[in-house]
């Protein structure tokens, strides 16, 4: 038996997390957000969206890698009169994720002009900063909310510190000058962000529009910010909130923003679905973002998506590259399998595998995996002894080893899991 109960092993050890607060569950297209569902993973295209291949695609990347939500940019006639055609292509490839209209500025006439697309979409996103101006702001907005609710449709309110209501914001400022003890600047506008976010859930709701149909962002784009607002937003309502930092930025400096700022966040309880925006390389790879968010969620303890590859960094002793690439080969092909796997050995999330560089933390780590291998590091004898379930159970020599234990692995997964499939069908 291991030192640690490798059933647990994704459990928090030292600091669980706090109870997830209570809102309002939302159900997105089939996707329920908020109201105790496990916290969902979302993304958004950056195609241009009357052009329906391209969009199609991506979505289809987007859910394949395990986006349970795609937001689709909807700024103009072409764009909207596509949405019926995608939603009906994605159907067709077996695609089923729900499908969320982003609008802005003339959203109320595209839904109305629309009716097809207003019906394909599973959920509306709106910015109360910019869906309309003076005495057409909440006009417009109503009008997005009323075909919302003749639909059925939820909507998310994203309220945006880069758009927000210039008039909210000002009174809020000339009301701080004027205080006996005034705020600073930032602090305003996050309660201009905070008060936007609540006024327009208020005056959907009154409009007609259920609670259950509403779904809150206050998005901001620096980690303390974003942690404050987030804070003070959830103490003053039940709603479902969308956790993101607009404009995190691009590779590790986007990653560690939104994972420092989220992570504090989920910690505390808050937070029902999250999408990690990172700034693609030029041609770069868009579901990035959701593998993120996705690995942000299992490493926290959260929820499950791929197994877990146990790798050391290397140091002197690991000159060898080979434990690194046999580390790389294995995530790869777990995450290439596991649109498959899902279905054929259920429970393969929580897998464990160790891969580690030398003899000294190699074996310990290995026996903590469900599966895992020692590799030799400089100077050590050119042996690579393998742990299943704690207990040593074969050490692997010669120019093979990689192969021979990719195949353990994949017959690891096979006994173990696939016999939970075979019982059931039983």
């Amino acid at each position: 038996m291991n030192v640690m109960d490798r059933e647990t092993a994704f459990e928090p050890v030292d600091a669980d997390p706090m109870p997830r607060r209570p809102t309002v569950g939302v159900d997105v297209g089939g996707v329920v957000v908020g109201g105790g569902a496990p916290i969902v993973v979302q993304s958004m295209t950056n195609t241009d969206t009357a052009d329906a291949d391209a969009t199609v695609a991506q979505v289809a990347a987007l859910a394949r890698a395990g986006s349970e939500i795609v937001r689709i940019t909807v700024d103009r006639d072409e764009s909207a009169a596509a949405v019926p055609r995608i939603r009906e292509r994605l159907e067709r490839l077996g695609i089923n994720v729900p499908l969320v209209g982003d609008f802005h500025y003339i959203g109320h006439k595209l839904l109305a002009d629309h009716p097809a697309c207003a019906e394909a979409l599973a959920k509306y996103r709106i910015n109360p900063g910019n869906v309309g101006f003076k005495d057409k702001r909440d006009r417009q907005f109503t009008d997005i909310v009323e075909i919302a609710a003749r639909y059925g449709k939820p909507v998310r309110i994203g309220v945006n510190w880069g758009s927000l209501d210039q008039e909210l914001l000002t009174r809020l400022m000339d009301e701080n000058t004027v205080s006996p003890q005034p705020r600073s600047a930032r602090a305003v506008t996050r309660e201009a962000i905070i008060q936007s976010a609540l006024h327009s859930a208020r005056l959907a709701e009154e409009v007609g529009l259920p609670r259950e149909k509403i779904i809150l962002s206050a998005k901001v784009s620096q980690v303390q910010d974003l942690i404050a607002v987030y804070r003070d937003l959830s103490r003053r309502t039940d709603h479902a909130l969308h956790l993101g930092l607009t404009e995190a930025g691009m590779g590790t400096k986007g990653i560690v923003a939104s994972s420092a700022a989220m992570g504090i966040l989920l910690q505390e309880g808050i937070g029902d679905t999250i999408r990690v925006s990172l700034t693609p390389e030029p041609g770069g790879d868009r579901t990035r973002e959701v593998q993120v968010a996705q690995e942000l969620l299992q490493v926290m303890g959260f929820r499950q998506f791929l197994p877990i590859v146990a790798a050391c960094p290397g140091c002197g002793r690991t000159t060898s590259t080979v434990f690194q690439e046999l580390a790389e080969s294995i995530q790869n092909d777990l995450r290439t399998n596991m649109p498959v796997w899902r279905e054929k050995y259920p429970g393969v999330e929580a897998l464990n595998v160790a891969v580690m560089g030398c003899i000294v933390n190699g074996p310990g780590e290995s026996k903590h995996a469900d599966i895992g291998i020692s590799l030799p590091g400089t100077g050590e004898t050119p042996a690579a002894p393998v742990f299943i379930d704690g207990r040593k159970a074969v050490t692997l020599r010669g120019p093979r080893i990689a192969e021979e234990f990719q195949a353990m692995v994949a017959d690891y997964i096979e006994r173990r899991f696939g016999a939970k499939d075979a019982a059931a069908a039983e």
